[in-house]
């Protein structure tokens, strides 16, 4: 397996952002409740967690009766998520950048992935390996960086082009530095419309009333312009 780009950032932060994954105000009280908004029924259902992290998702989609198969490039962040599911789920070590042939034709309902396709170059591939696992009308539910953000943030030249971008995290006690790639947004839902997906919502979430009280001025500064968008889409073809 290819090493994700990602792969040394996340195992050297895997401790400490399994430790903070329930309180950290971006995730917790901004990205989460946005992207959980969006998900459907999930009992009895056979859900994809793409980019598990340390196991936040996967253990929602469990309590409320979903059957759920796991993949992350991290080791380290997969040993985190066996242990907050106490292994309830079916875990796989897999950089999404390679097709995911482990996994059969049609074999889910759902496919959840909480700010993982950033990290994948060539999404058209990805969404089409994703088309590929779910059921026709089964739904594809994501988050990501905002373009708009993205393209401010790293001081872009060229709205259109994928590239290479990097920024330092210093919120989980050490100085990492995250690579990751940017996308426009045309970009994002040519990929989905290419395979067979509609996009039935396209949030701009705003952070909870739990952000304003964690981190006032971040939280302000959300109200103001995104940060991260949400996706919900079908599969029609």
């Amino acid at each position: 397996m290819k090493q994700s780009i990602s792969n040394d950032a996340y195992d050297a932060l895997a401790d400490a952002y399994a430790a903070q994954a329930d309180t950290k105000p971006h995730n917790a009280y901004y990205e989460r409740p946005a992207t959980m908004s969006l998900i459907d029924e999930v009992d009895g259902r056979t859900i994809l967690d793409a980019g598990c992290g340390p196991g936040v998702y996967s253990k929602w989609l469990l309590d409320r009766g979903a059957q759920v198969v796991a993949i992350d490039a991290s080791e380290r962040m997969l040993s985190h998520a066996r242990k907050r599911t106490e292994n309830l789920a079916v875990y796989y070590h897999a950089n999404m950048e390679e097709p995911l042939s482990f996994l059969d034709n049609g074999s889910f309902d759902g496919i959840l992935s909480a700010l993982a396709v950033g990290y994948v170059r060539d999404q058209m591939a990805l969404f089409a390996e994703f088309r590929r696992l779910l059921r026709i009308g089964g739904w594809f539910v994501f988050s990501t960086e905002h373009p708009f953000f993205s393209y401010r943030y790293f001081k872009l030249e060229n709205y259109y082009e994928t590239q290479d971008v990097s920024c330092i995290w210093t919120g989980f006690g050490k100085r990492v530095c995250m690579p990751s790639y940017y996308h426009s947004l045309g970009t994002i839902c040519e990929a989905l419309s290419k395979n067979g997906f509609v996009i039935e919502t396209l949030m701009e979430p705003k952070p909870t009333e739990d952000f304003r009280a964690a981190d006032l001025e971040r939280y302000e500064k959300l109200m103001r312009f995104p940060g991260f968008m949400c996706i919900k889409a079908k599969r029609v073809a």
